[in-house]
């Protein structure tokens, strides 16, 4: 019975990324459709990586190889305008995966895969799987397979310096060669069509990232180093001839000429990393994990300069507002008494929970204690939108207060959403079937009304206005939130970090608009929401995130610092809801921007990105290498799906902190809240 429900449950995954990742990308093709929603993508991984099989991104497989992400092997496939009954040859054939795919329209297909290994691993699945129409040889395939041309379209599943002549000869009159062209980084992908015996029409589908096309008329690999390095062929530009010379230790050197070292956090000048902050009133601080002291420390001693020297006056964290309300009741002396510390109580309670954090809420609680006028507190915020019930509530008590008849009505419009309290998740579903629309119009006419009597409400406590205003804010974009989980990751992720961004504008709206200080906001969230994605895999996923919408609002005047570690310790769960755990970090690996940091010998550094020193060091930063992500979910046993992705760390952040070897945030003893609907429904 446990294989047919999982059996079950990858039918299910296949149909949803269907839907979510590719249909809503525009992908039409019915015969590519019905194709992906067959083929047993998990069959052409190892079995501990099937979990990952339908994931919206690129996974690894031997000898340094990727098996494509779903979309980009729809979009190529389907670039190939196949009818049916064609002879279609593959290049860089890797699992066997794309094979498949055209297999499952076409007649004939003949695979071509340079690495021994992988060819005979992807022969054998696609023999268990029954594809009898396939034929997987080793070789080099930038020279193709004569014995079998002319073929009715040629797939080239990796990216080479220019389009392969010979292939371009193998190819029919009429029929469609599809192939990434472009240098080692990105490339742009082409369809070319065949018009007569001498003419070819090409097109640009887009711009893709695919690991080299070695062979005699594309990339050659060098033998002595362990890592594919690449060299141009002689046509190649002479830019491209100057990147194989880009080594990671090289980079490393010059990492190490320009970066300040940390000797300590505590007593470390940071006079250096802010001239290089400047005036900026936006300051982001990332982190690599949600469980690491180092970045909770590091963070604190920035946040304490930024105040004290630079007049910043309001921290806004990846938390739920009502519980970063605690804090800020705190801080600021409000109303709750100094020894309460009932925040942050759901899954992942360590991440806030901490004794790193709790320095810090304390440092603050005393630098405003001393303040003269209370609107030059600091206050203390939460960014994110899981809190729906709790918001739902605070919305009710505030209106009680200030107006009791518009509490009956707010009771009545969030009323739909009050079956769903145990487990809004839930609500996410029935929404999508058609159940429940009138919950969407009435979050969002309660948050109308709000607005309406913004005059009303701050000549009463302005504070207390801008508390409600963004829990009613709040509950309508997680119900639409909600909705989103079950149309797509990408478009909830984009709602989720919207909302961040646009609560953090809020609060510097009104601050600008309540005190006679210039608003200046520190940020504290995880490196994948503060890096601009437009530097990293994300983008091609169609995902922006706080980063890229602040550098698009503030330009400069927003500073972007990213945090990175190699090896150590990390507090972080198996699984969603699951116990903390103290997990050892895997080194990281060979090629990633960990690793060239780790190379610098340099235990721990601040590096300036903006103006690195030298123009070489800058075009280093600028190039793509693997980035580690860890989030409240850490699985070292499959780091390489799970845990990485691309990104030009020069382009992605303005300061990178470093530290070589880290250690687990201390979490806090606590009495759970009993009751409290667990919101969280993702890692990171």
């Amino acid at each position: 019975m446990a294989s047919i429900d999982r059996l079950s449950d990858y039918q299910h995954s296949r149909h949803q990324m269907v839907r979510n990742q590719l249909m809503t990308r525009n992908l039409k093709s019915p015969t590519v459709l019905e194709a992906m929603r067959t083929v047993p993508r998990e069959k052409f991984f190892s079995e501990e990586m099937w979990e990952f099989a339908y994931e919206d991104s690129a996974l690894p497989l031997i000898e340094g190889q990727t098996i494509s992400q779903p979309y980009i092997v729809g979009l190529m496939v389907e670039a190939l305008d196949l009818k049916g009954g064609e002879k279609v040859l593959e290049i860089g054939a890797g699992s066997g995966y794309a094979a498949a795919i055209i297999a499952q329209i076409a007649e004939q297909v003949y695979g071509i895969e340079r690495i021994p290994a992988l060819a005979e691993r992807s022969k054998m699945v696609l023999d268990n799987l029954g594809y009898h129409n396939i034929e997987i040889m080793s070789g080099d395939g930038t020279l193709g397979y004569v014995q079998e041309a002319p073929y009715d379209a040629i797939l080239v599943s990796a990216g080479g310096p220019e389009i392969p002549s010979t292939l371009k000869q193998q190819l029919k009159i009429g029929g469609r060669l599809v192939i990434p062209i472009g240098n080692r980084h990105y490339q742009r992908l082409l369809q070319v069509t065949r018009i007569d015996e001498e003419h070819f029409e090409e097109e640009v589908i887009t711009r893709v990232h695919f690991v080299p096309l070695v062979g005699e008329e594309g990339w050659h690999e060098q033998s002595d180093s362990h890592s594919v390095s690449i060299e141009s062929s002689s046509s190649s530009s002479k830019s491209e001839q100057s990147a194989k010379q880009n080594a990671p230790s090289d980079t490393a050197t010059l990492i190490a000429e320009a970066a300040q070292p940390i000797d300590s956090i505590e007593t470390v000048d940071l006079n250096p990393l802010l001239d290089r902050i400047g005036d900026a009133p936006v300051v982001l601080l990332g982190e690599a994990t949600h469980g690491t002291s180092e970045f909770y420390r590091f963070r604190a001693r920035l946040t304490q300069e930024l105040i004290e020297n630079k007049g910043f006056n309001m921290v806004a964290v990846e938390a739920d507002w009502p519980d970063a309300a605690r804090i800020d009741q705190y801080v600021r002396e409000l109303t709750t008494p100094p020894s309460e510390w009932r925040a942050f109580t759901r899954f992942p309670t360590w991440m806030w929970r901490n004794t790193e954090m709790q320095e810090f809420v304390k440092w603050l609680r005393r630098h405003n204690g001393i303040q003269a006028r209370p609107n030059l507190k600091v206050g203390f915020y939460g960014l994110d939108l899981y809190s729906m019930f709790s918001s739902i509530d605070e919305v009710i008590n505030y209106l009680e207060d200030v107006d009791p008849e518009a509490a009956e009505i707010a009771r009545e419009r969030y009323g739909c959403l009050t079956p769903w309290q145990s487990d809004p998740a839930t609500y996410g579903r029935a929404a999508t079937s058609g159940e429940y629309e009138r919950c969407e119009d009435s979050v969002v006419d309660m948050l109308m009304e709000l607005m309406e009597k913004q005059t009303e409400y701050v000549a009463n406590d302005g504070e207390s206005y801008l508390d409600a205003m963004q829990n009613a804010r709040l509950v309508a974009n997680a119900e639409a939130y909600y909705r989103s989980m079950y149309k797509g990751y990408i478009t909830s992720w984009n709602m989720r970090d919207s909302h961040m961004f646009d609560t953090l504008c809020s609060l510097l709206d009104f601050k600008s608009q309540n005190t006679e200080q210039p608003a200046k906001i520190v940020v504290w969230e995880h490196n994948s929401h503060i890096g601009d994605a437009r530097a990293t895999s994300m983008s091609a996923r169609g995902e922006h995130n706080v980063g890229q919408l602040c550098r698009s609002k503030f330009g400069d005047e927003a500073y972007l610092i990213g945090f990175g570690t190699h090896e150590g310790t990390v507090a972080a769960a198996d699984n969603w809801g699951e116990p903390m755990q103290v997990k050892t970090i895997r080194p990281s690996m060979e090629g990633s921007w960990e690793r060239v940091c780790h190379d610098t010998k340099n235990p721990a550094f601040m590096l300036g990105m903006r103006q690195p020193g030298s123009k070489i060091l800058r075009q280093r930063l600028e190039e793509e290498h693997p980035e580690r992500a860890i989030g409240v979910i850490y699985r070292p046993q499959s780091e390489l799906a799970s845990h990485y992705f691309q990104a030009r760390l020069g382009k992605q952040f303005d300061e990178y902190i470093w530290f070589d070897q880290t250690k687990a945030v201390t979490p806090l003893d606590f009495e759970a809240m009993q009751g409290m609907p667990d919101t969280y429904p993702f890692g990171l």
